[in-house]
Formats: structure tokens, sequence, C-alpha cells
């Protein structure tokens, strides 16, 4: 039986099923195992996470009348979190005033900002991809070089990437996600980069104000670029000391970006304070609230966002959906709960790529978007009533007279469909 118990009552004997928050806030690669070192309960409690999971039929239990909470109650709390989240107002920002720093020109784009269909928008992201992958890798060649960063390259890739987004939000977004772990790194940034567009354009920015929130995505971890590779790659538990190296990034990329000269300053921003918290718990200076910069908040939930969605080698990716709702339950402190919901609306409440049940029975994966964040187009393939696989189909459920929904969201790792990361992009013939 799982219980969710505060790290205060965390002891040594307790099997350890899961840390509740991101695993980028603490050190340890794995979970699923009887806490017997006094050492990783003491490091336990000197991290950020508040609260654990444990499992008592495999391990100790917590002490008669200490505070609880069973699955079954932290679902619905966090079903009710996020409701929330979206009954709140709007957000909408101002523009800055003009940043005195003059801007390079762009490189000319290669395909307009009309809107495109998933199908379509996917061929020039996929081309996109490719090109981003090779620009930021060899950014962070030149970095770990120790070499001037060049981001008059960057600037247009940023273009690039703003370009695709305006066309069609989810299909960069979602091919983004998909990493190899030999280009996490620079594919995180192109995925945050997407992230901040689209992010960026739900709360109103504009112009130069939203191609500085894509900078501000696509330059946020170049300090990762002076992290020892043995380090950065480590498919183990960190040692403290090690964990503290990859916490040194942000002042790294700070440094590397002041020496590139005509960065804006909230890239700059954004690049120190992404890791703050809105509760003062974050580093590396514990901002609190309003004193984090707005685009370094925005860059805060895209970062963790994208980290936990995508597979790492010590640990499987987050399913989309329920690692929004995951979110949502660190809206009190971790994250501005006003930009989340914004977020939210900006890629949906099933993003491309979420495992989703049907009333009728089926089971599918969110394909793409639609207006309304609750009836997006699902391509189904399995059948709960017949135990099968069923040919795939595409479903769409905001259609006038459609008499399916979704009811629930499904655990990958429960199901193990070998071809999923496969089954939202449209086949060839769609595309054409």
């Amino acid at each position: 039986m799982l219980k969710r118990i505060s790290v205060q009552h965390l002891t040594l004997g307790m099997y350890l099923h899961q840390f509740c928050g991101s695993w980028m806030d603490h050190p340890f690669w794995r979970t699923g195992f009887v806490l017997k070192d006094p050492a990783d309960l003491s490091r336990i409690h000197g991290t950020a996470i508040q609260e654990v999971w444990i499992d008592v039929s495999k391990g100790l239990d917590v002490a008669s009348g200490v505070e609880t909470v069973t699955p079954e109650e932290a679902e619905a709390l966090r079903e009710t979190d996020f409701q929330k989240l979206q009954e709140m107002p709007e957000l909408k920002v101002s523009a800055p005033p003009p940043s005195p720093q003059p801007r390079p020109r762009a490189a000319a784009r290669t395909h307009g900002t009309a809107p495109t269909s998933m199908a379509e928008e996917l061929a020039h992201a996929a081309a996109l991809t490719h090109h981003a992958r090779q620009t930021m890798s060899s950014m962070f060649t030149e970095a770990r070089m120790g070499r001037v960063v060049d981001s008059t390259e960057a600037r247009s890739l940023v273009e690039e990437i703003s370009d695709s987004v305006t066309r069609n939000p989810s299909a960069l977004i979602s091919l983004a996600r998909l990493k190899s772990a030999d280009d996490y790194t620079y594919m995180h940034s192109v995925a945050v980069c997407a992230l901040m567009v689209a992010l960026g354009r739900q709360v109103g920015l504009e112009g130069e104000r939203l191609r500085t929130a894509g900078m501000a995505g696509l330059m946020h971890d170049i300090g990762k670029a002076r992290i020892p590779l043995s380090v950065l790659n480590k498919p183990g538990k960190l040692t403290d000391e090690e964990f503290g190296i990859i916490r040194g990034h942000s002042e790294h990329g700070h440094r590397m970006l002041l020496a590139c000269g005509g960065v804006d300053d909230e890239v700059l921003d954004a690049c120190l304070h992404h890791h703050e918290k809105m509760d003062g718990s974050g580093y590396p200076h514990r901002l609190a609230g309003e004193d984090i910069g707005l685009i370094a908040r925005m860059t805060a939930i895209c970062d963790v966002y994208d980290a936990i969605t995508s597979n790492r080698p010590y640990k499987r990716g987050w399913d989309p959906a329920e690692s929004l709702r995951r979110m949502a339950e660190w809206t009190n402190g971790h994250f501005d709960a006003r930009l989340f919901q914004a977020f939210v609306k900006s890629i949906g409440i099933y993003p491309v790529g979420s495992l989703v049940r049907l009333a009728s029975g089926r089971i599918g994966v969110v394909m793409e978007q639609s207006a309304s964040l609750v009836s997006p187009r699902v391509r189904v393939f399995f059948s709960t009533r017949s135990d099968l696989r069923i040919p795939p189909e595409v479903v769409d459920l905001s259609l006038p007279g459609s008499t399916d929904k979704i009811v629930a969201r499904e655990d990958p790792d429960k199901w193990r469909f070998p071809d999923l990361e496969e089954l939202w992009a449209p086949p060839e013939d769609e595309a054409s």
C-alpha cells in the first residue's frame, strides 16, 4: 500500500517508492528501494523535497498518528488543484521599457507564419530539429572549449523556431521531446525555446519580447557546457559534490552570456535564475515571488516540463498529461500559478503524446490539439473491451456530433505499448 508522507517522518527501513517533485530537485537517480543508508536519509533531508511516497507492503510503516495521504486522496487533491488553475482569470503581461541594446538583424525566414495543420508542419519541424541539433551541438562544443558563444546564430534559430510555433505549436514541441541520450542537452534547449514561444504568445508577448523569451529558452542551459561530461551524463546516483557541480551551471551560463555582449538583460536573468522557486527555496540566490523576473519564471516552468517528459538513461519520462497534473501540485511553492495556468492553455490539458482512454473503451494517443482544451484529436489503437489492438483510427473529439470523450489518463508504464512515441505522428500519406 502506498502512502505519501513528509520527509521528516521518513526513516531507515522504509521502502522509498517515489519522490514528490521533479527529480531535478535531488541527487537520486532512482527510486524503488529500501532506505538503509543513514547518509542517504541525510541527503534527502538536505534537498528541497518535502514529501515522498512509501510502500508499506515492502518496508516499514509510519508511526501511529502520523498524517499520511493515500493515492486516491492525492489524485483528488491534484484534480482540485488543476481545476482551480483552469478557473483563474487569464494572465496578460505588459511590455517592459525598450532595451537600450541594439538587436542584430535576424536571418531571412524560409517559411511564413500562416497557420498550418499538424501534418503539414511536421515536415518543416523535422528539418528544423535536424538543423537545430547541429547548431546547438556546435554551440555547446565551442563553449566547452572555452570560446565565446556567438549569439547571432542563436537569434536566427529562435526566429525559425518562433515561426514554426506560430504556424502550429504542437509539431515542433512534440518532435523536440523525442530525444536520444546523446543529444538530450542540445534538444532540451530547443524544446524549451519552443515552449517559451508558445507560453509567451499565450500571455500576450509580441515582437522582440517574444523573441527574448525564445532566446532565454534556447540559452538557459548553456552553462552545462562547462560541466564535466562524466558528471553531466552520469547514469547512476550523483554524489553531493557532483550535484553541487551541476547546480553551478546557471552561474557558468550567466558569465558566458555576459562575455558574449549584446545579450538581453532578461535572457541573462533567465539563465541565472531559472532554478529559483516562488517560495524562495531555489538556487543560486534563493529569490522568491516576483523578485524572480517574468522570463525566468516562464523558463522555470518550460524547463521542468520538458525535462520530466523526456526519457533519460536513468529514468523514463512521465506522460505529458500526468506531468501537468504533477506540476500543478508544485505551484504553491515552485511555480508562478498564473504562468503555469497559461502554460497549460498553451500546450493543452492533454498535450500531444498523452495516453488517454475514451468513453467508448478505446485507448489512444493525443496527436493534435483543437480549440477545446478537453477535445483533441486522438489516434485510437486499442480496445479495453476486447483487450486487443485495433486498426489505428483518428478521432476528432471536437467535431460537432462527436459522442466520444476522454474519461481518463492512462499510465504508459502500465500498458508498455512499444510504439507509443510513433503513434501520435501522422503517416507520410496523411501529410501529403
